[in-house]
């Protein structure tokens, strides 16, 4: 009998994937909607440092459960950053990023194809050079565990001198992760309690 073949890094994934979603949202119901507000206010000192002054900035615009960006780009905003937020044409196209110029005001943006609010066609096509990037899980050398679509994949291996970064909720912290191929480590993820380094960092 041909013994079967052993999981690859890709099922591993889908299994955690499964895992650390619920494991998000529940910790995030569990939190009083008030402590809620005071996490992410702004960015810690480590990484404002490593931020180059004037560079643009992409971010993500996080679903209920993922660490909130807004209270992020506001701040970057007022600093003197101009802000980007992925754009998709359609389901299935390359991930582009497109200014966000008034993180103040929410109606400016509009419903993308997978439903993530995203600005409008006409907004100026930009590249950042720093990037936060959305994740559901992580570890202490800041290996990512993405949501499995690729688009972040793709887009870093084209942009690869972008500096990234990552929002977590601590509970998101993960022993260790498999690896493939095209996996980029984070140069630093920030949860409301630890700033991680990434090795490269």
């Amino acid at each position: 009998m041909v013994d079967p073949s052993p999981p690859s890094p890709a099922a591993d994934k889908a299994k955690l994937r499964k895992a650390t979603r619920i494991a998000r949202r529940e910790h995030v119901e569990s939190l009083p909607a008030s402590l809620r507000a005071l996490m992410f206010s702004r960015p810690p000192r480590p990484l404002v440092d490593r931020i180059p002054e004037g560079a643009t900035i992409g971010l993500y615009y996080a679903t209920a459960s993922e660490a909130p960006t807004l209270a992020y780009a506001r701040w970057l905003f007022e600093n003197g950053h101009r802000l980007a937020l992925p754009w998709f044409a359609e389901r299935g196209a390359a991930m582009a990023f497109r200014e966000w110029d008034n993180p103040f005001v929410d109606d400016l943006l509009e419903p993308g194809p997978y439903g993530a609010l995203q600005p409008a066609a006409d907004a100026p096509a930009l590249e950042p050079e720093v990037l936060f990037v959305p994740l559901l899980g992580f570890t202490e050398t800041c290996a990512r565990l993405g949501q499995g679509g690729g688009h972040y994949d793709r887009w870093l291996a084209a942009h690869p001198d972008a500096r990234t970064y990552g929002l977590a909720w601590d509970c998101q912290r993960l022993e260790s992760l498999p690896v493939e191929r095209h996996d980029r480590a984070l140069d630093a993820v920030v949860t409301p309690t630890r700033f991680f380094e990434g090795e490269q960092s």
